[in-house]
């Protein structure tokens, strides 16, 4: 097939290739599944290429395809992933290959490079992160179009990296309304809840959600909740979120620090938990308190939209959802205290939430979609 029919094939359907490293918990899976489904519903295919996790099972319910090969490992032997890689690319069929990581993006790229430009599908990345600056990490800016998740990131990336600005496009990672809204939670669920953690009954919930790693704040919050109940003794404290199988020393030093702060009956770790939205709706105020500057930030408006306000430090790709969102809620970085005293403030406070349609799927969707049409240079892509 030339390249010409390829296009004009790619006008009925896409298919779309997201490569990983894995499909357990994390904002940057949880994304990755969502895009893939709402590809699904416009009509194209939607395959994911990971080493597989917990969320597999969600996007093949959803009607995607994975295909599950290793490569999330960061070694040479990686390289050897880049020939089954080139042919899978090209059994599939792929009008586009989109690389969410780095282990990935080289596999990806190396045998993309190969493959004979006429029928070779267009290359996209997403910086997902603020990379070290290195070879490494430059295979990002090695795509056809770059996308970055937040201004913090588009800078970055104009800064460390020689990438022309027309490669380059601002696209705010999406939330799905349907999954995050202003509906109360169902009082058997809140009964189930409390059943398993009386300790949250009749108290005011302040919610800590996020993966369990020490950049991400959760050592911060133990030090801020010390500090709250002193102003508020009818808070509790609500961690939700699990460690890498690696990384599961990191929960029991977060509870013996719990225990030195004389927190054991105010602080709850609730693991990972698949109704982190209904959460979100409970809780009085969710905190974000990742110790360096974090390129999104998806805590913030998914609380926004669930109608609870945010406390976050004012840095980052998350100080930019919230200055458009809820402004009161930012706080100086790493200053616990007024980070306790605004959490305080903001309980007693008749606050006003607003969530603009850039930080929502369906814009983040249509917004991608149209990255892959100029790249491909078509016209529309779905299926009528």
């Amino acid at each position: 097939m030339t390249t010409a029919e390829s296009r004009k094939s790619a006008q009925r359907r896409l298919t779309v290739v997201q490569v990983l490293p894995a499909l357990n918990a994390g904002g940057v899976e949880r994304g990755t599944v969502e895009f893939a489904r709402e590809l699904v519903k416009r009509g194209h295919r939607a395959v994911v290429i990971s080493s597989g996790g917990r969320q597999v099972e969600a996007l093949e319910a959803a009607g995607c395809e994975h295909i599950t090969m290793p490569v999330h490992r960061k070694s040479l032997a990686s390289l050897k992933q880049v020939r089954p890689m080139r042919r899978l690319l090209e059994e599939l069929g792929a009008d586009i290959v989109h690389v969410r990581s780095r282990v990935p993006a080289w596999i990806v790229w190396l045998a993309w490079r190969k493959m004979p430009p006429e029928h070779r599908p267009g290359l996209v990345s997403t910086f997902h992160g603020l990379y070290s600056v290195n070879a490494y990490s430059g295979i990002m800016a090695r795509a056809e179009q770059v996308i970055a998740i937040s201004h913090c990131v588009q800078d970055y990336i104009f800064e460390h990296y020689k990438v022309a600005p027309e490669r380059v496009t601002l696209i705010p990672r999406g939330l799905d309304p349907a999954a995050f809204s202003r509906e109360p939670v169902s009082r058997q669920w809140q009964a189930d809840i409390l059943a398993d953690y009386p300790a949250l009954k009749d108290k005011r919930l302040i919610l800590m959600p996020g993966r369990l790693s020490r950049w991400k704040g959760q050592e911060a919050f133990l030090a801020m909740m010390a500090q709250l109940i002193k102003l508020r003794p009818d808070c509790h404290g609500v961690v939700i979120g699990d460690a890498e199988p690696d990384k599961q020393h990191y929960l029991q030093e977060l509870m013996t620090l719990r225990q030195q702060l004389g927190l054991q009956e105010h602080v709850s770790f609730l693991g990972h938990r698949s109704d982190i939205a209904q959460f979100y709706r409970w809780a009085d105020v969710t905190c974000h308190m990742s110790n360096k500057p974090e390129p999104f930030g998806r805590t913030v408006p998914e609380s926004l939209a669930s109608g609870t306000p945010v406390v976050a430090y004012d840095r980052g790709g998350a100080s930019e959802s919230l200055q458009q969102g809820f402004p009161q809620g930012l706080v100086p970085p790493d200053d616990v205290v007024a980070f306790a005293a605004r959490v305080a403030d903001i309980l007693d406070a008749d606050n006003h939430l607003r969530l603009p349609e850039a930080y929502y799927l369906d814009s983040q969707v249509q917004s991608t979609l149209e990255v892959y049409q100029r790249l491909l240079k078509i016209g529309d892509t779905a299926t009528a």
